[in-house]
């Protein structure tokens, strides 16, 4: 059985939907259990077919070419003709290192996208979930022991009392294959998603601390003691910095 919702599951996941789309698939996908099934069916495809990201580099042959144009043909000429050749291979070379500088920034940029959409598609599987947490308390105390020997590290987590946030409670996740903990808030009937991972986990070059936007998520990201921390919802961003601010000072 199909749903009149289910042509739009595939660009709601690659962001490519209005933001008022956008907020009115999220709306639906909590209301029926069908779209949701079937929205987690795509996610987990999805996340088993994703490709690595590409890295430029230069192939031997044009490093061979470079080294013909320096050495070759400045040995055969005379010194006074060394010049132009010598000005031409210096250009090339320039030319060169720009285009591999150029390249690895976009490599990185794209890396950097590839992350963001992986824990976009971990905070929408959870959501899309019947069972979306596997330790259900709301006691820091008891879900933080949870996660002993489950993951290769320990953390702190803050005093929720007088604050609109509420722990529901937790479960491990993998980012490029490395265990973590996902922990799921709440706040005015919106559902926030807090991800520690050990900070090598994630590739180098990776943005430090920010704010970004992740299809209709708001995102926030810092590293802390060597974890690296991911707070991601639909809620607004006032929300998410205010849940921040509580894990950095945990």
């Amino acid at each position: 059985m199909t749903h009149p919702t289910w042509p739009k599951l595939d660009p709601y996941l690659d962001g490519e939907l209005t933001a008022a789309e956008m907020q009115e698939v999220d709306r639906h996908l909590r209301e029926c259990p069908a779209c949701a099934a079937e929205c987690l069916r795509r996610v987990q495809w999805k996340r088993a077919v994703k490709e690595a990201g590409t890295r430029y580099a230069a192939s031997p042959e044009l490093k061979a070419r470079v080294h013909k144009v320096i050495s070759g043909r400045a040995s055969s000429r005379r010194a006074w003709r060394w010049w132009p050749s010598l000005a031409v291979a210096t250009a090339l070379l320039v030319l060169i290192a720009a285009g591999l500088f150029f390249a690895q920034q976009s490599a990185r940029r794209v890396r950097n996208d590839q992350i963001v959409a992986e824990l976009a598609d971990l905070h929408v599987a959870t959501l899309a979930s019947n069972s979306p947490v596997d330790v259900v308390s709301t006691d820091r105390h008891t879900v933080k022991p949870w996660f002993e020997g489950k993951i290769p590290f320990s953390f702190n987590l803050p005093e929720l009392q007088g604050t609109p946030f509420e722990l529901i409670g937790g479960r491990v996740s993998y980012l490029e294959q490395s265990p973590g903990a996902e922990l799921i808030y709440r706040v005015r009937k919106h559902q926030i998603s807090a991800f520690i991972f050990q900070d090598r986990a994630v590739p180098a070059g990776f943005m430090h601390e920010t704010s970004m936007d992740a299809r209709s998520f708001h995102l926030e990201t810092w590293e802390k003691g060597g974890l690296r921390y991911f707070v991601i919802g639909d809620t607004t961003p006032e929300d998410l910095r205010a849940l921040s601010k509580l894990l950095k000072k945990a």
